[in-house]
This record gives structure tokens, C-alpha cells and sequence, in this order.
């Protein structure tokens, strides 16, 4: 089985849809993206689309394991293209990798962790705090899980969390 990523304007996904490995092997019986890719255009009419992994996040490929959770896979080389493809994520062509859907518009890319990345790192939780990005002021906030009317504000300048 191979997964296969709709794209459309602006490098969006659209949509994700899985092969049976007869429709994207070439006449050698080896998994082709190329077969595959145009078995798709015949079928959906869609020209755009590129072969995601299921099991990539993070730029690192997983496995589950006999209890069904994700474990890191010993064969590495199944990374493929940072993330798997999700639908309202985005493909970016120029570095061959799936992002996820960006969580605000400030963020920006880490092309070392194939994850979104506020402007600010993310705090310290040793208070544990439920934490949020507060975008429409570009800063971390804290709730203390025990009391949540009790809010604080991060400061990566002094790496310390303050009251609001």
C-alpha cells in the first residue's frame, strides 16, 4: 500500500488517499511514485500529487508496537518528506517536505524538527502550567492546571513566568 497527497493552489493538501501496490508499481513490480502518480491523474483527473508516508512525523519514521502505540523505527531510511501529508496541510515543493496545518500566522518553519515553531521558544513547564500561545500579543501563557483563574505570562528574556 502506498499514500498519496492531493495538492492544490499554494501547495495545499486536499486530500490523502491510499493505493493497493499494483497501482503504483512499474512492469519490474517495484513501488514507482511516478506509476502511481499518474494512475491518480487517470482515475481523479487531479495532475498533483505526491507520496506521503504514514508513518513519518518529525522527520523520523515510527512503527507501532504489539500494544498500538508509535515506536521508532529501526529502518530510518522510511523517513520520507518530514511529515506525513494531512489534509489543510501544506507542501512545500521546494524542500520536499509536508508541514502541518499552521497553528498561527506568526509561526514559522524548523527545518531541523519539520515542525511549525512560535516566535518565541516554547517555555519551561516545570510549574505545569496548561500552556497557549497567545498570538494577538506574541507570547506564551500559563494556567495553573489547579487553579485556572490563576494566568501568568512567560518571559524569555529572564526565562521565568509572571502573573498577569
Amino acid at each position: 500500500m502506498a499514500n498519496f497527497a492531493k495538492i492544490g493552489i499554494n501547495g495545499q493538501v486536499i486530500d490523502v488517499v491510499t493505493l493497493a501496490d499494483a497501482d503504483c508499481q512499474g512492469a519490474d513490480g517495484v513501488e514507482n511514485e511516478e506509476v502511481g502518480r499518474q494512475y491518480l491523474e487517470n482515475v481523479h483527473g487531479w495532475p498533483l500529487w505526491k507520496q506521503t508516508s504514514i508513518g513519518t512525523k518529525n522527520g523520523q519514521h515510527y512503527t507501532l508496537n504489539d500494544d498500538g502505540h508509535d515506536v521508532l523505527s529501526d529502518d530510518q531510511s522510511k523517513a520520507f518528506r518530514g511529515n506525513f501529508a494531512r489534509i489543510g496541510g501544506i507542501w512545500d515543493g521546494e524542500n520536499e517536505i509536508f508541514w502541518g496545518p499552521k497553528p498561527h500566522p506568526s509561526w514559522i518553519k524548523d527545518e531541523t524538527t519539520y515542525q511549525w515553531k512560535a516566535p518565541i521558544d516554547y517555555p519551561s513547564d516545570e510549574n505545569g502550567y496548561n500552556i497557549y500561545w497567545d498570538e494577538d500579543n506574541d507570547r506564551w501563557i500559563g494556567k495553573d492546571r489547579a487553579d485556572e483563574t490563576q494566568v501568568f505570562i512567560w518571559n524569555p528574556d529572564t526565562s521565568t513566568w509572571s502573573s498577569l
